[in-house]
């Protein structure tokens, strides 16, 4: 079996990668046109054996898709290549538009002509899986419940609204066209090889740095958190098991309020980092480093979803609380500091593009 991996060099879709070529026996083509979050790096040498391929490729290039897929024959189609940060969305949304609308219409008119070309076994087999965020649905301010997937969309930034505009094609695509599909909407993920704007990545290398830990407000918003190798393996049991045309929500079971992570990862670091030296030059604890700032516009106070489909009909479970996940986390950024010293010998420099906070 071949799977066909778009933003394989991303956060969530390396993750995908290395899940495939760790503890399955099939092979992947990486298809990731290597922007600013995409990382192959976030691939370990010593998995890229003869089931791998990669092609540096923009979604949005229907001929160079055509060629992809004519080359490879893949069985299944995982679409994780996308713009993902809010941030920003807002200071220029035109990137999300192209990536995650276009891109995802592309993607689809190159699947629906592949699989339109195949026949019998290989035909009937074939999937196009859409991976997608719990942000589509909107904010649940006020509210206890939890989001089930038949639940309204109801997007607020640029880039959920992007998100959402990409699963409406899909589906639509899905039923005017026959074209096999899947879609999944995860909550927040978190956990090795994430790309240091993040929240996470973000609060974890400014403490080691002795910079300032910047949250949006007062910290209260929540979220659903998602260890992201979890995620990987639900995303393999979807694409291989998931019923046609079905969605399913992938969430955590962890609500955190965001002050509640940031305040996490400050005791980890004391715990795990009590010797670093940045923080402990101003004679300041790690969460001494805590600063509140302006919330960025149209902050959505909570999102939370009900995973219970996907256990149900699937058995999957997190393996990974909050707890033992965030541990994992941290101890890797800790044990890995040649991956995201090259990644800020670059462009980045820790800050969070589109609202500006260090």
């Amino acid at each position: 079996m071949k799977i066909l991996v778009t933003g394989g060099a991303g956060f969530v879709g390396s993750a995908v990668v290395r899940h495939i070529l760790a503890d399955t026996d099939a092979a992947v083509v990486n298809v990731d046109l290597l922007t600013y979050a995409g990382n192959l790096e976030s691939i370990p040498a010593e998995l890229q054996d003869e089931r791998y391929a990669f092609a540096q490729v923009d979604i949005c290039d229907l001929a160079a898709l055509n060629v992809v897929f004519a080359e490879h024959q893949p069985d299944l189609v995982m679409h994780l290549a996308a713009e993902s940060h809010v941030d920003r969305s807002i200071d220029d949304p035109s990137a999300f538009i192209q990536t995650n609308i276009v891109g995802t219409y592309t993607m689809l008119e190159a699947a629906r002509a592949y699989w339109q070309s195949l026949a019998g076994d290989k035909k009937a087999g074939f999937r196009f899986h859409h991976i997608s965020t719990d942000e589509v649905y909107g904010d649940l301010n006020g509210t206890s419940h939890l989001l089930t997937e038949s639940a309204s969309y109801e997007p607020s930034s640029p880039y959920s609204a992007s998100k959402a505009s990409s699963d409406h094609l899909v589906r639509a695509w899905g039923r005017t066209f026959g074209l096999p599909i899947i879609v999944t909407n995860s909550s927040n993920n978190y956990g090795p090889y994430h790309f240091p704007e993040k929240l996470v990545p973000h609060i974890i290398l400014n403490a080691l740095h002795g910079k300032s830990l910047p949250v949006y407000g007062d910290g209260s918003q929540i979220r659903d958190w998602l260890y992201v190798e979890d995620h990987a393996r639900a995303l393999f049991k979807v694409v291989n098991e998931g019923a046609l045309g079905e969605t399913y929500n992938i969430g955590g079971h962890n609500e955190k309020r965001n002050i509640e992570v940031v305040e996490t990862i400050c005791g980890l670091l004391e715990e795990l980092a009590p010797e670093n030296a940045n923080s402990r030059a101003s004679g300041k604890g790690f969460k001494d480093l805590i600063t509140f700032v302006e919330d960025r516009p149209g902050h959505d106070v909570r999102y939370a979803i009900d995973a219970s489909k996907i256990q149900r009909e699937l058995g999957w479970v997190p393996q990974e609380t909050f707890e033992s996940g965030i541990r994992k986390t941290v101890q890797w950024y800790l044990d890995n500091p040649q991956w995201w010293q090259r990644v800020l010998s670059g462009n980045y420099k820790l800050s969070r593009i589109g609202i500006g906070v260090e």
